[in-house]
């Protein structure tokens, strides 16, 4: 992506470390199901992946109109030992946690917290006089203050690649982050530009104010027990760090080893909570926070959202003529709502995913997307520096995972 390098970055300034404190009993997700030989195909090609070397492991789970069709979790969840990934493998998901954040955002904007229109000013002081730092590199004031909606979708003016992954955000508590964000310029006017950078940890800071709850608590309390994701987390229980699948990179013969810098895992709540990417979730726990969406906000008699509320989620909320560019100079036929990307138009999009479709991905190669269209749900998991592309040729994991899923739910049983 020519911005894969934003995406990448912003996960790892979001970065904290996850899944759950509490044992607890895994949710129906995680029951066995039964093999389905039209998925063989998607079987084999990410199967080959590992055997070529390419990815240490892999999980995917499609479902469709609220029943896992398929579940596959193939190779190991770390090249240099020996424990296999499983169903209930734990997978730092990365920018999969910003989903989660705007559904957070979404509860309180139910409750009348916030509206769309509204100056983050208004919530966040510090950001009053937030100047704008123009091309020729002169400060300018904001056209307009930055609204909410612009906070959700991207186009607030933070911008990744203008110094913030410099100001080491992580290193301090959400408040000490907000103290530094108000000492940087905006890099583009708010509304004029999509930027990818860290707007979604800002949304986490507001939560924790609008609600007077600490983030992970307020997860926990209103997302994560109601949906049962005994799993999800910003950190790891220690009974549970035996599943945690390690991240990889390649070395310089082109090998696949363990990314040590990247592997520390917290067991207890770090001091940043990263909005933006610090969870870790299963396949499983994951697939119950999308199908949540998919039914409109509820999922076995538990109501996270109103219907009204997940459709105005998923509709783009982008000014004309500004394009979702992150992986690219813009992508056809996407749109982006509030904390996901839309596809508005397939065929310009080239993708099978039907129109409406909506999603996300970590980079460290997490990626998911719900299709109200065909009633479908497809979550999947790798842990890899590259992000979804495995390298050497390869093309990018989720894309070759597209037409895999549609063909398959499209063919008879």
């Amino acid at each position: 992506m020519p911005r894969p390098t934003r995406h990448a970055l912003a996960a790892m300034i979001a970065l904290a470390a996850p899944a759950l404190a509490q044992d607890a009993p895994p949710p129906a997700a995680a029951a066995a199901t039964p093999a389905d030989a039209r998925f063989a195909a998607l079987d084999r090609e990410m199967h080959g992946l590992v055997d070529q070397g390419k990815l240490a492991g892999v999980t995917t789970l499609v479902a469709q109109g609220g029943r896992i069709l398929h579940r596959d979790a193939y190779g190991r969840q770390d090249v240099s030992a020996p424990a296999s990934v499983t169903p209930d493998t734990i997978w730092r998901i990365a920018s999969m946690t910003k989903p989660i954040t705007g559904v957070a955002m979404m509860i309180l904007w139910e409750q009348g917290k916030w509206k769309l229109d509204d100056p983050v000013a208004r919530f966040i002081p510090e950001f009053r006089d937030l100047k704008v730092r123009s091309a020729d590199g002169t400060l300018a004031r904001q056209a307009h203050p930055m609204t909410m909606r612009e906070l959700m979708s991207h186009t607030a003016g933070f911008d990744v690649s203008a110094g913030y992954e410099k100001a080491e955000l992580s290193d301090t508590d959400l408040q000490g982050m907000i103290d530094k964000l108000a000492r940087l310029p905006l890099a583009a006017q708010p509304g004029s530009d999509w930027r990818y950078g860290p707007s979604v940890n800002i949304q986490g800071y507001l939560v924790e104010k609008l609600s007077g709850e600490r983030l992970d608590r307020f997860f926990q309390r209103h997302i994560f027990d109601p949906l049962r994701m005994p799993d999800t987390q910003f950190f790891v229980a220690p009974s549970k760090v035996a599943r945690v699948a390690r991240v990889h990179r390649y070395d310089a013969a082109g090998k696949l080893v363990p990314a040590e810098s990247i592997n520390r895992i917290a067991t207890e709540p770090p001091r940043f909570l990263a909005g933006s990417g610090g969870l870790y979730s299963t396949a499983g726990d994951y697939f119950r926070f999308a199908q949540m969406l998919l039914n409109g906000g509820t999922l076995d008699g538990a109501r996270v959202l109103k219907p009204a509320t997940v459709e105005l989620m998923r509709k783009d909320v982008l000014r004309p003529g500004v394009k979702v560019d992150l992986y690219g100079p813009d992508q056809p036929g996407t749109g982006f709502g509030l904390d996901v990307a839309v596809v508005l138009d397939p065929a310009a999009a080239g993708t099978p995913q039907g129109r409406g479709s909506y999603y996300w991905g970590g980079a460290f190669g997490t990626w998911f997307w719900i299709d109200p269209a065909n009633q479908l749900v497809f979550v999947g998991m790798i842990q890899n520096l590259n992000g979804s592309t495995p390298g050497r040729g390869t093309p990018p994991v989720r894309s070759i995972s597209f037409p895999l899923v549609y063909d398959a739910v499209k063919r008879p049983r």
